[in-house]
């Protein structure tokens, strides 16, 4: 039994996942093909595998059952490496692409050269339980903005215009200056909006909690303008462990912030930026950025640094627009 755990660990195992069914190729440390099959989507069969090679090698593509079944299977003893499918174009591009295929491939990549797999790592369980409920909440927001256009548009074909009011209020006020008979026809959407918007609020009030009971990093993420607790929150989860980023730009590589390159002898173009890795992330930091680098904010900015500068100004009034007026104690007054 020692010798044949010694022996698995030269043993690589491809898994290409399946909402049912996975395909695996299993690999000696020469490339030989020892086995290659299917198991079904449970953590019965998927353990039964990993008890024929322990300790062995598992390359998974990150997707929807990755981060369970990578838990899982480190459980069972068997080392674990996610690869990043954006940079699989060997597998995504071939021209006879198959499950069995896609299983082997990742098997053998894995076994020559793991960093050609450019491999992700997955949060915890915990971190992704967290995670759903701002998820969760992003989509019952988007439910409902589906649902205000759905009664706007309506609206607005018959001849009535509803004035613009915040989201939460929506349902307050649609029914206002309305006929009783397209009163009674949007209303059932009108209570479908009301329904999403205390669960939205109560799922905002659950994330806060959250933030305060457990995460001290996002509090603090709170003090910067712009940041509110849930990017402040989302943005600690997905990061988790800070010490595995090399230097504070990769930050923004990991985000997909950052340019694409394509440089190739005298030529090295400007390109856009890579949109890697989780899309809510980086619009939630766009979000961010562009209320601290708005118009009003750089005004505001710019006067404190010029009044700790020593200049003749500074700002009156945030509402309307950045107004100035001369300081009574500057050499500059008249």
């Amino acid at each position: 039994m020692k010798q044949q755990k010694k022996s698995s660990r030269d043993i690589t195992i491809g898994l290409d996942l399946g909402d049912r069914r996975h395909r695996f190729c299993v690999l000696d440390k020469w490339g030989g093909l020892l086995e290659e099959g299917s198991v079904r989507n449970e953590r019965v069969f998927l353990a039964q595998l990993s008890e024929r090679y322990p300790g062995a090698l598992a390359v998974v593509e990150a997707g929807c059952h990755s981060p369970w079944i990578s838990r899982y299977l480190q459980e069972q003893g068997c080392r674990v490496l996610i690869a990043n499918p954006r940079k699989l174009r060997a597998i995504y591009q071939h021209e006879r692409k198959s499950d069995q295929r896609d299983a082997q491939m990742l098997a053998r990549i894995g076994r020559l050269d793991p960093a050609l797999l450019y491999p992700v790592r997955h949060g915890t369980a915990e971190a992704q339980q967290d995670l759903l409920r701002i998820k969760l909440r992003d989509s019952l927001v988007r439910a409902r903005v589906a649902v205000i256009n759905s009664v706007r548009f309506t609206l607005k074909s018959l001849g009535y215009t509803v004035r613009n009011p915040s989201s939460e209020r929506f349902h307050k006020v649609a029914m206002e200056g309305l006929p009783v008979a397209l009163c009674q026809m949007i209303a059932p959407s009108l209570q479908a909006l009301e329904e999403l918007t205390a669960r939205i609020k109560a799922l905002e009030a659950e994330i806060n909690s959250l933030a305060r009971r457990k995460y001290p990093h996002a509090i603090q993420l709170q003090q910067i303008p712009g940041v509110g607790p849930i990017t402040a929150l989302y943005f600690v989860l997905k990061i988790e462990d800070p010490t595995r980023f090399q230097n504070v730009r990769d930050v923004g590589a990991y985000a997909g912030s950052c340019p694409k390159r394509d440089q190739s002898g005298q030529s090295d173009p400007q390109l856009r930026i890579s949109k890697c890795g989780d899309a809510y992330l980086r619009r939630l930091l766009v979000s961010a950025a562009q209320y601290i680098l708005g118009p009003l904010r750089s005004a505001e900015r710019s006067a404190r640094l010029w009044l700790d500068a020593g200049g003749p100004m500074e700002p009156r009034g945030q509402r309307s627009g950045p107004r100035w007026r001369w300081r009574e104690n500057s050499p500059y007054c008249c």
